[in-house]
């Protein structure tokens, strides 16, 4: 059935309205080195908010003909946009939020091609130059809040969740958001949807009117996980590495739902940052949680990584079940230790730049065939660098699973193949057989097929 679609002209709602010739060519450019493909991909997904559709290569094959161009005019820019999905708009009129959302794309879009990619000032092949460029993507943004105190909780966990499951984040996310913490997920459905849900009700009772829903995303992976209405700050960050670091640099603290490759992915890249030696002192609460049927399945990933990566990591982080106000005091008593260890090592506030990052967690990971097959899994290495290497494997799952690129890399060259000790695939094999008998891998009522082999 072919979906409805409209046109329309749009003015931009306080974010950007203002291009150079050069930066429209650029976003008009369907060259390899233009931006018109990103950005085309990204806004439809914008635009798709609210529709059940966790795999890009279908997003852009059902709306094949959506086309969107940057209009100058004398007092500023409008977009135009062709065969867009009508969810976005009421009465003809596009919905305020997706309209902030579409320019918040453009913005970011603009911005790290004209200032990040190609510049002197950041260096990207060293540690530090990628921090640098992550903390000036944000700025520019202008999502840090440097005159507030620490109290930003980050929260992980899958778009294809139980409803229980759903239901229970949003009863933490009100027991935070009566506690005065804000939110910031990767801004899509389900573990990243309940959690804003939820808190802007304990904001509301607690008279909070400038609560902060702070999404974060990249281009691969937006198309599965379109923005939520309820995000009130949105960041596009080049690639799911800077994405990342986006959140550990930004949170102040960390809560883990119930999710599939896509969280493991994020649990093992917080893990494998705090198991490095110059993090050891420092505070970062990290809660795994979920209600009562949850409980296996945090049992599967605490057994995980005491078989992968040992006790150290699982000292790292609590596994909280079924209390969703322990879980709001626990990170609210966790964050009041990391605003006490920033003041007294004169750390920033709304940035964490004491936090140790090694390349191997900042560089892009390119999910190949080749790529995946050479991970290096075997624990004949310290244990953050095992933990990097794990992360690579769950992210080029991710991949396969819901990106455009990774879906059509599958589709010609067949599975991924995940190579290494038997010590390590064991686990890492029977992990992703209870996403998949869980149905962790899709969204519910759509078939798994599994992109993936593992080879022990």
């Amino acid at each position: 059935m072919k979906p409805a679609t409209i046109d329309a002209r749009i003015t931009p709602e306080g974010r950007l309205d203002v291009l150079s010739k050069t930066e429209v060519d650029k976003l008009l450019d369907t060259s390899q080195g233009g931006l018109y493909n990103i950005f085309r991909n990204c806004s439809l997904a914008i635009l798709n908010c609210g529709n059940q559709m966790d795999d890009g290569k279908q997003l852009l094959e059902r709306y094949h003909s959506f086309d969107i161009r940057v209009v100058q005019q004398a007092r500023g820019i409008k977009l135009e946009v062709t065969g867009a999905p009508a969810n976005a708009f009421v009465d003809g009129e596009m919905i305020k939020g997706i309209n902030e959302h579409l320019f918040s794309v453009l913005r970011d879009v603009i911005y790290v091609n004209n200032e990040i990619n190609n510049n002197s000032k950041f260096d990207l092949e060293t540690s530090d130059g990628i921090t640098n460029a992550v903390f000036h993507i944000l700025r520019n943004s202008k999502i840090l809040r440097p005159m507030s105190t620490p109290n930003l909780v980050v929260c992980w966990g899958g778009h294809s969740i139980k409803r229980k499951e759903y239901d229970y984040t949003k009863e933490v996310g009100h027991e935070m958001g009566l506690r005065g913490l804000n939110i910031c997920t990767g801004c899509g459905p389900g573990a990243m949807k309940g959690p804003m849900k939820g808190a802007t009700i304990g904001h509301a009772k607690q008279r909070i009117n400038n609560g902060q829903y702070l999404g974060i995303s990249e281009p691969g992976i937006i198309a599965a996980e379109s923005p939520n209405p309820i995000v009130n700050n949105l960041v596009i960050m080049p690639d799911i590495e800077k994405r990342l670091e986006a959140f550990v640099r930004t949170g102040h603290g960390i809560v883990v739902f119930p999710g599939g490759a896509g969280t493991m992915e994020e649990i093992l890249y917080i893990l494998g940052i705090l198991l490095h030696p110059d993090n050891h002192d420092m505070p970062f609460p990290l809660i795994l949680t979920g209600p009562e049927t949850a409980k296996e399945f945090f049992s599967d990933i605490n057994q995980f990584i005491a078989d992968t990566l040992g006790i150290e990591a699982q000292q790292r982080y609590k596994i909280i079940i079924n209390d969703p106000a322990r879980v709001a005091r626990e990170m609210q008593a966790g964050i009041a230790d990391v605003r006490d260890f920033r003041r007294a090592n004169s750390d920033a506030y709304y940035f964490n730049w004491l936090l140790k990052i090694d390349r191997e967690f900042q560089q892009p990971f390119e999910p190949t065939h080749d790529n995946m097959r050479n991970l290096e899994l075997h624990k004949n290495q310290s244990h953050h660098t095992l933990a990097a290497n794990l992360r690579r494997a769950f992210s080029g799952i991710v991949a396969g699973n819901v990106k455009d690129e990774g879906i059509r890399a599958i589709e010609e060259h067949g599975h991924f193949e995940i190579h290494g000790d038997a010590s390590i695939m064991e686990p890492v094999d029977a992990l992703l057989s209870t996403f998949v008998e869980q149905h962790r891998m899709k969204l519910p009522g759509k078939k798994y097929e599994p992109c993936y082999r593992v080879i022990k």
